[in-house]
């Protein structure tokens, strides 16, 4: 296995811990966080430097200022980068982080995407109360 593998195999461990974890074909982990879809992904930037990539689906298609909400939220401090996309339906909120992975072992790895999953869930209970 490629440290790319050795590092999603790491998250698909720590993710058991919490969560039925599935696996794509190429490799990609994706998992729900209560009602936050949630999906892991790994490459690497250079050789020796490993990266995941949590992707959580905060929200979608709300209607209102979210974007503004957004960045006020945002700026009191998260695990992740919250991000808007505007469609016809509304807006989708996304939270995401990327983290350097090489030598992690499940257990310390399990309390990294605990703490960015936990957070995306306690943002879509706020926007869902503001804006729904």
């Amino acid at each position: 296995m490629n440290a790319t593998g050795d590092a999603l195999e790491a998250a698909r461990k720590a993710l058991e811990l919490f969560h039925d974890v599935a696996v794509d074909d190429d490799g990609a982990l994706s998992f729900r966080h209560g009602d936050v879809p949630c999906a892991v992904q790994g490459m690497e930037l250079a050789e020796g430097l490993t990266v995941l990539s949590l992707t959580c689906v905060v929200a979608w298609d709300l209607v209102g200022d979210v974007a503004l909400w957004v960045a006020e939220r945002a700026g009191q401090g998260l695990f992740g980068t919250l991000g808007v996309i505007a469609s016809d339906r509304g807006t989708d909120v996304m939270l995401r982080y990327a983290f350097p992975a090489d030598g992690l072992e499940p257990e310390p790895l399990s309390t990294l995407l605990m703490l960015v999953v936990s957070t995306a869930s306690q943002v879509r209970g706020e926007l869902l109360s503001r804006f729904s």
